[in-house]
């Protein structure tokens, strides 16, 4: 057995948009799943519908379907879920368990966001370090096969990867469950993934995202894009100031032997959008 059989921790977020400073959380679910096979899969979901506090606009309303009305009529208050997910996430990191997420790094960092807001501890508060391991099939999706054209949002993703979805994707407990599907199909694809452990996993994936966020904030500039571009940290923002992250020798190149998918392309694809 290795660490895709289990146990490991989905977690998604909607919200009321993208700035991960601004913006709250609406609805979120924790997906915990053990067991290798289907016959001996266990899945537990924890779902929340919050009431953020503020107007959700009408496009994040569209996409996710929560209204203010709904999540004013139905929605617990921010703080108590709020809660009760950091409460959850911290102690499964803290015994090792990974949270597996599809763009870790906003999901994380709203959340932090959110708790500093409500005067609450933050997971790496309650933690005292950085929340780890963490699990991104956006981040290796990237990393194992960098030259595939096209988009890489998760619906995107269930199509490369043969992945069935439960019901309708931006609802949070089916994007967890998509999410942990996928992920599991990455690892099928490439096999020798789930024999590197969690700790160099989660490096590799600090260093595969820098190189990719390098590479398209460099695409950026040369096609005369204004703005701040990709964010060179994961999971988390790092604190200002030269950055020296180390990992494995063989960081640098994908960690399975297999072949790209296609040549190189001669341009970078447009940085996928958050997904409400």
């Amino acid at each position: 057995m290795t660490w895709i059989d289990g146990p490991l921790l989905g977690f998604d977020t909607e919200t009321t948009g993208v700035d991960v400073h601004t913006d709250r959380i609406v609805s979120a679910a924790l997906v915990r799943r053990d067991g290798a096979g289907p016959g001996q899969r266990r899945t537990v979901i924890r779902t929340w519908l919050l009431d953020p506090g503020i107007e959700i606009p009408a496009a994040a309303s569209a996409i996710h379907g929560i209204t203010t009305e709904r999540a004013r009529a139905e929605g617990e208050p921010a703080a108590l879920a709020l809660e009760e997910m950091a409460t959850a996430i911290a102690a499964a990191s803290r015994v090792g368990v990974p949270v597996v997420a599809y763009n870790a790094a906003f999901d994380l960092e709203i959340l932090a966001a959110e708790l500093r807001r409500h005067a609450l501890p933050t997971v790496a508060d309650r933690l005292g370090r950085d929340v780890a391991p963490v699990i991104d099939p956006l981040v290796l999706d990237r990393a194992e096969d960098r030259y595939r054209r096209g988009k890489r949002r998760l619906g995107d993703l269930c199509g490369v990867y043969g992945v069935s979805q439960a019901g309708d994707l931006h609802s949070a407990d089916v994007d967890v469950v998509a999410t942990l599907d996928v992920l599991a199909a990455i690892v099928a694809r490439y096999p020798g993934l789930d024999a590197v452990g969690l700790d160099r996993l989660h490096a590799y994936q600090v260093i595969a995202h820098r190189a990719w966020a390098e590479g398209f904030n460099a695409w950026r500039v040369s096609q005369g894009f204004e703005g701040p571009g990709a964010e060179l940290a994961w999971p988390s923002r790092l604190p200002a100031g030269p950055v020296n992250l180390r990992a494995p020798a063989d960081v640098a190149e994908p960690l399975n032997a297999a072949a790209p998918s296609a040549a190189p392309a001669t341009a970078a694809t447009p940085a996928p959008q958050r997904e409400l």
